[in-house]
């Protein structure tokens, strides 16, 4: 029997989120009929702490001997496991949320990254606004949501399609000290500014009270990023605005058999489909790759790495392969809006984006001198 570890977070507005992780992965396992196989967890925290982290990796393949670890981390964490994944000769797979940007993409044979794209979302969401008409934007976000640097991706792409960042305004993390005085004032002198907008969880329903409390029926332009857009959030906000629109990178609205019966599978074993549950759903069919590849390379990780780069296969989103160059898996994402129904907010998808190979080829070749994030969270978990 295959033993395969994963690493949990836990967050504090996602308070699901390792059930979610870990309900996802074993339902995906089932969906390809794969019974031969224990799943061993190990809680991790926020991902914060990078000890726990490594202690955590290390006992599951110490003392439980998995085949492979899959663990939702981010870039940095990930980095500070290399040297162990390289000494145990195993192979981590990452559920990157895609808010950072590395300083160097990665390329190591034993770490996969399986992306949800947030920093890519917001490159495309900001060349949205350039194209629907406006081209000063004020970058509006938190103190956490802006500590990663999906927040350079969203202001450089929107200034290298001719835009002009006229406003940064970065509120508080906790309720009390979330306001949105500062972009009153500016409004006021510069009514025609766009808002490119970074917030996840409960930080985008803070935003839209706030929004209706101070612009009440002025339907600002506001531009979001794929966890802005993520419905189960969403639809306990208040709608806000008559022009709310970003990229998303799943929805439960996605039309295709794949995201029909992904949604089924979860809402069978009465859980809730959202981003976490759908990125562990389609590991799964990497972890069943590697562990066929295991077998007929006998774990020499260079030939499996180099086998996995041409590997494509179909799931909610779409079909998903890897970018040869980093390691990541790309997968289609998705132009939406944002639409009242009774008060509150729901997705209507607009359109699939077709050239999201060519644009994340151009954000991974950002050079990020001098530019840093001093996360190692897990994202959206604080």
């Amino acid at each position: 029997m295959q033993k395969i570890g994963i690493l949990l977070p836990r967050s504090t507005y996602y308070q699901t989120i390792s059930f979610d992780i870990f309900q996802g992965l074993q339902s995906g396992l089932e969906n390809l009929e794969k019974k031969e196989y224990q799943i061993i967890t190990e809680n991790i925290g926020f991902g914060a702490d990078k000890q726990q982290c490594y202690r955590a990796a290390e006992k599951l393949l110490l003392e439980e001997n998995v085949s492979l670890v899959v663990a939702y981390i981010g870039h940095r964490t990930a980095e500070l496991l290399r040297p162990l994944f390289l000494a145990a000769n195993k192979i981590l797979i990452v559920l990157d949320a895609g808010a950072n940007l590395p300083l160097e993409w990665p390329t190591c044979p034993n770490i996969i990254y399986h992306s949800l794209h947030n920093s890519l979302g917001a490159r495309l969401s900001a060349q949205k606004a350039i194209r629907e008409g406006y081209n000063q934007g004020a970058l509006i976000t938190g103190y956490y949501d802006g500590g990663y640097l999906h927040t350079y991706s969203i202001s450089k792409s929107f200034e290298d399609s001719n835009g002009k960042i006229v406003f940064n305004h970065a509120t508080g993390y906790r309720e009390d000290d979330f306001n949105m005085d500062p972009l009153a004032t500016h409004l006021d002198q510069f009514p025609n500014t766009t808002l490119l907008s970074i917030f996840s969880g409960d930080f985008v329903q803070w935003y839209f009270a706030e929004i209706n409390k101070k612009f009440k029926n002025k339907n600002l332009p506001i531009y979001l990023t794929p966890f802005g857009m993520e419905e189960t959030m969403l639809e306990k906000a208040e709608f806000a605005s008559e022009h709310i629109k970003g990229i998303t990178a799943w929805s439960k609205k996605i039309k295709n058999s794949h995201n029909q019966h992904f949604i089924e599978a979860l809402e069978a074993k009465g859980k809730t489909p959202n981003l976490f549950s759908l990125i562990s759903w389609e590991s799964a069919a990497i972890v069943e790759k590697i562990i066929s590849l295991l077998d007929i390379h006998k774990a020499n990780l260079n030939e499996i790495s180099s086998a996995l780069k041409d590997f494509e296969f179909k799931t909610p989103r779409g079909i998903i392969s890897f970018d040869q160059k980093t390691n990541t898996t790309l997968s289609p994402l998705f132009e939406a809006k944002v639409v009242d129904k009774n008060g509150y907010c729901d997705i209507e998808i607009e359109k699939e984006i077709t050239n999201y190979k060519e644009e994340f080829e151009k954000l991974a070749s950002f050079q990020l001198e001098n530019i840093n994030s001093a996360w190692y969270n897990s994202y959206t978990c604080i």
